[in-house]
């Protein structure tokens, strides 16, 4: 029988130690059948074989971003988006504009907010935004997506004004008059403004409380949604992408990824995490169960527990070792050491994967300490536990990385050298004997488990190369400041090979082999010809997943 697809001309990059280059790639009913020459792969094509000439590009394993929030960065897709805007004249004139686009909105949005974005040294305030926009409610999520400014008519509206309960580790920022500032700090403090939203903070209740949306969707409010999904979805597949691993999760994201996948616009392999809460019982592990036994197809599953340690950097509520340089705080725990500890025991015990954000240096220690704990009360297994961002470690855990057998699991663009976020902020958080275990790539790799690659779309756009660039191509930000660039097969590998691994499907996905899923990108460039500064340039021109025409530019 003839193969239904065959790639030809190609600079195949394949991920199989057995054949790690070839010419091109033969595929039949969904899986690969044959890796040669475009000779020997030609001459079995028959008429109804679709023929892509690759014209000595590359071609490889369609990629797998390992960590991201689909929902919400399909979401916000339709939101304003304030990357690289600053000041408040600059401010006013794009949100004025786009204001007058979403007259409907019960808040005018936008995202990618700097925390700068008043200006160097300066606290975006509530006052600030009434200027930017008087008559309506407004808020501003950060880049980061663990704080959002909201003006004096939002905060009102959302009833948060006064002040309000918060979890462990979030804050309402108070000023000395008892109001707010409009500075809200993690998600349960700007979940109140999040439900005034578009999609009424449907897309973020898999992060925000890691449970169902209350009220429970209608069919127009689904429909919604799912469109959302369906753009978001072709979006990934338009940058090579085959597969993701969600970083938040929910029943409702479940249903609405099942729904899509019975109707065929499930383009992407998905895996959505179980997300646990410091205030959830031990006892909430039973619905992670639920969640595993009722989707597990190649398409749609869950195998994995996700959890926070604690905020991030920029805001101060990464947890640290030692306090700031600027103040008095050593930032925000989300878990108790002993909450935490008894959740990885728990999730461990019942075979689950587990996945924690961790970014400051004792958020990094309390994680290894909980993957001791469970190694400790279960016996070793082979877990594949996952450290998620280790932006910055102390010297004595990176042996502990190895010891553990933790994955670490990380976003080249995020790092202060990644090109993306402005890396002057990072000396106002660190202190310059911490600069050399900062984005410590190089020391990851050399003692994790594995290291693999993501982007924590929308954080940073999902867009693979910029990414790979930053990898292999990071910013010289001088002296103090190592060097942490990656060969750039090694981050291909991590983007591919290494993420199929992570999620356990390494004897199936993740190379360009005979019988493996038919998972492949066709990219413009063959990119080991290319400067690493023009990598970022690169992109797809055709993914398949499963044999099926996912993007063709």
């Amino acid at each position: 029988m003839a193969p239904d697809i065959v790639i030809l001309n190609g600079k195949v990059l394949t991920m199989d130690p057995e054949r790690p280059r070839a010419e091109a790639v033969a595929v039949a009913s969904g899986r690969i059948v044959a890796v040669g020459a475009s000779a020997e792969i030609g001459a079995m094509a028959g008429p109804d074989t679709k023929q892509v000439d690759a014209g000595g590009a590359t071609v490889l394993p369609g990629f797998i971003d390992s960590h991201v929030h689909l929902f919400a960065g399909s979401v916000e897709m339709g939101y304003l988006d304030l990357y690289g805007v600053q000041g408040e004249e600059a401010v006013a004139e794009a949100v004025r504009a786009y204001a007058d686009d979403c007259p409907d909105d019960r808040v005018v949005f936008a995202v990618q907010a700097a925390y700068e974005l008043m200006g160097p040294g300066r606290e975006t305030t509530r006052q600030d935004l009434d200027r930017v926009l008087p008559d309506r409610p407004l808020a501003l999520y950060a880049g980061d997506h663990h704080t959002i400014w909201a003006n004096t008519a939002a905060l009102e509206l959302a009833g948060i004004l006064h002040g309000g309960p918060v979890e462990a580790g979030a804050e309402i920022v108070m000023a000395e008059d008892g109001t707010a500032t409009g500075k809200l700090l993690e998600p349960s403090a700007y979940a109140p403004v999040l439900g005034l939203t578009r999609n009424g903070g449907r897309d973020m209740a898999g992060l925000v409380t890691g449970a169902d949306p209350v009220p429970t969707p209608g069919p127009e409010e689904r429909a919604k949604d799912k469109a959302a999904l369906i753009a978001g979805l072709k979006h990934c597949a338009s940058h090579g992408i085959t597969g993701l691993h969600n970083m938040d999760g929910n029943f409702y994201q479940m249903e609405l990824l099942a729904e899509l996948e019975a109707e065929g616009g499930l383009i992407c392999r998905v895996e959505v995490p179980f997300h646990m809460k410091s205030h959830d019982p031990i006892n909430r592990l039973e619905e992670a169960e639920e969640m595993r036994a009722r989707y597990a197809s190649d398409h749609l599953w869950c195998n994995r527990v996700k959890m926070f340690m604690d905020g991030v950097m920029e805001s101060r509520t990464g947890l640290m070792l030692e306090n700031y340089p600027d103040v008095d705080s050593n930032g925000d725990a989300v878990f108790t050491p002993e909450q935490f500890n008894a959740a990885c025991v728990a999730a461990d015990a019942r075979g689950f994967q587990i996945s924690t954000h961790a970014i400051g240096d004792l958020a990094v220690r309390r994680t290894l300490d909980g993957y001791a704990a469970a190694r400790e009360a279960n016996g070793v297994r082979d877990a594949r536990h996952r450290m998620e961002h280790i932006e910055i470690i102390h010297p004595d855990d990176l042996p502990r990385l190895g010891e553990l057998d933790v994955v670490a699991s990380v976003q080249p663009g995020h790092a202060a050298f990644g090109h993306f976020f402005p890396p002057h902020g990072i000396r106002e958080v660190l202190r310059p004997d911490q600069w050399p275990y900062a984005y410590a790539w190089r020391a990851q790799r050399e003692h994790a488990a594995r290291m693999v690659f993501s982007t924590d779309w929308p954080v940073m756009p999902v867009d693979v190369m910029p990414n790979v660039r930053a990898a292999i191509d990071p910013m010289d930000l001088g002296e103090g400041w190592p060097d942490q660039s990656q060969g750039l097969l090694d981050a291909l590998e991590s983007y591919t090979a290494g993420n199929a691994w992570v999620e356990f499907s390494e004897d199936r996905k993740g190379r360009l082999a005979e019988g493996f899923m038919a998972d492949i990108a066709v990219m413009s460039h063959d990119l080991e010809a290319m400067e690493p500064s023009e990598l970022g340039s690169a992109r797809a021109v055709l993914t398949l997943c499963g044999g099926r025409v996912t993007w063709e530019a």
